[in-house]
């Protein structure tokens, strides 16, 4: 089980992961609203990059990011807080800047944790963003694969749907991977308002099947499946994201996409914005595996909890463990990303491992 992916070995890469996607600004209000706050804590994120620096930070690989930023001060911002998190950020692409920002600019994400009853909100600001202007030919994928060498490739829903330019460089980013042997994963990411900005869902599903058919490794709630990449044949219920559903799905999405060799998914059950139930499923060799459900799990801060798992399953693979270890280094990765704030994991692999093996919240002295 462990060679079902057959990855390459790391000392015939540069790169164990590349992530292709938007990296933004999010601007946090703490404990208050976006609506009333007269302050905000800055932090970087973006749904692909956060596993690219999670590869990095928490379980110690080597990483890089593609994307477009802005050439000024807010460009330069978020390549600094690129570079804080370890990330390479020798394949971003760099736009000129008018100095009024509609030509180009940074992404900005206002983001309230939620509490209790108050659910999690999210205020995006990102119309006409450097990387949602990424379109193909901006980036010599052969020599980022061919000559420095990548072992794993992730990207995803969020960064697909931004605009026909990026859904078109998705595709030329995995055909190229493709072609030299590179692992593609692709995080759903359904994000309902990005894709009720598209206009035309028909054609954006459309691109969204042909890069669904170069993939290894998917990831994201079998609910998605039906509207990213119209797939017929799943009904899911009462319980659309739980792990009888996922089982359930798996023939039609199988079917649909044959080329799958992994898809995976966390499962959640939101009881409040501050206590969740936690577990996640993954399928692969025509086996299903599950971590243990983690119930009432206590969330400080629940944005960045799927790419946690993201980037667990994709260590699990990366470091040879197998699927059982990969899904349970993504359960115990996200469970642990949102104990923290911010978009991007503060874990480091021994905590992640300790946590896998049960241990508890007793003080560390």
């Amino acid at each position: 089980m462990a060679d079902i992916l057959n990855i390459r070995p790391a000392s015939g890469a540069k790169w164990d992961c590349v992530a292709l996607g938007e990296v933004m600004l999010r601007l946090d209000p703490g404990a208050g609203r976006v609506r009333t706050a007269r302050s905000f804590q800055v932090w970087e994120g973006g749904g692909e990059y956060n596993v690219a620096r999670a590869i990095h930070k928490c379980f110690g690989l080597r990483a890089s990011v593609v994307t477009a930023l802005p050439k000024n001060d807010l460009g330069w911002l978020v390549e600094d807080f690129i570079g804080q998190g370890g990330v390479d950020a020798s394949h971003i692409v760099w736009r000129d800047f008018d100095g009024l920002g509609r030509n180009t600019r940074v992404g900005l994400n206002f983001t309230e944790r939620g509490f209790g009853l108050r659910p999690p909100l999210g205020c995006v600001d990102r119309a006409n963003s450097a990387a949602s202007q990424i379109r193909p030919g901006d980036v010599n994928w052969d020599r980022l694969f061919g000559e420095e060498g990548v072992r794993w490739f992730h990207t995803g829903g969020i960064f697909a749907a931004l605009s026909s330019s990026t859904a078109e460089t998705v595709i030329e980013a995995v055909e190229a991977a493709r072609r030299h042997g590179t692992i593609v994963s692709y995080d759903v990411n359904y994000r309902a308002s990005l894709w009720n900005a598209l206009g035309d869902r028909a054609a954006v599903q459309k691109i969204t099947r042909a890069i669904a058919q170069k993939v290894d490794v998917m990831i994201g709630h079998a609910a998605d499946f039906a509207p990213c990449f119209g797939v017929e044949g799943i009904d899911l219920g009462d319980a659309p994201n739980s792990a009888e559903a996922f089982k359930q799905a798996m023939p039609a999405i199988l079917k649909a996409f044959p080329n799958f060799k992994v898809v995976a998914t966390p499962l959640r059950e939101a009881e409040s914005a501050t206590r969740n139930d936690w577990s996640a499923i993954l399928h692969a060799g025509g086996a299903f595996h599950q971590p243990p459900l983690r119930e009432n799990l206590e969330i400080y801060d629940r944005v960045g909890g799927g790419d946690g798992f993201a980037s667990g399953v994709i260590y699990g693979f990366l470091a040879g463990k197998g699927a059982q270890a990969a899904v349970g280094y993504g359960a115990a990765h996200g469970a642990l990303a949102m104990t923290t704030p911010g978009d991007t994991s503060m874990a480091n692999l021994s905590e992640v491992e300790a946590v896998m093996k049960g241990a508890g919240a007793r003080a560390i002295r």
